[in-house]
């Protein structure tokens, strides 16, 4: 069953919040038809700063990392971006390798880097009216 790429999920570590905000700023005219959501203080600053609609989740550790792998497992996510801290230890580790091995078992592109983020923003699937097909799970 085919699917037009029109869910995405943002989320970004504190540390990669400046860089969220630079691409979702870069990106604002492809993201804009599309329906965003993100975890609660990224998506903040993507309405702050950004001027784009989003819809709010709980705070990452909160439970909204839990909330974005429930939605990746009912199919509810055509593409995420998470701009994680490498870095840093996080005390959700369990909950990102949780939301991100959903990602990978649901078959949805994930971008967990600018660049790998522009590539998949840039692919011909991503078009409005363009569709794309996920392998069967």
């Amino acid at each position: 069953m085919a699917a037009t790429m029109k869910r995405i999920v943002l989320i970004a570590h504190d540390s990669r919040k400046k860089d969220m905000i630079e691409w979702a700023r870069f990106n604002r005219d492809s993201l804009l038809p599309k329906e965003l959501y993100a975890t609660r203080s990224t998506g903040e600053a993507i309405v702050n700063e950004v001027g784009l609609p989003v819809s709010l989740l709980l705070h990452g550790p909160h439970g909204g990392d839990a909330q974005v792998g429930a939605m990746l497992a009912e199919g509810k996510v055509d593409l995420l971006v998470f701009l994680w801290d490498p870095l840093t230890p996080q005390p959700h580790d369990v909950d990102v390798k949780a939301l991100l091995r959903l990602a990978v078992l649901h078959d949805v592109p994930t971008a967990c880097n600018r660049r790998t983020a522009d590539f998949l923003i840039s692919s011909p699937l991503y078009g409005e009216g363009e569709e794309w097909s996920p392998a069967a799970p």
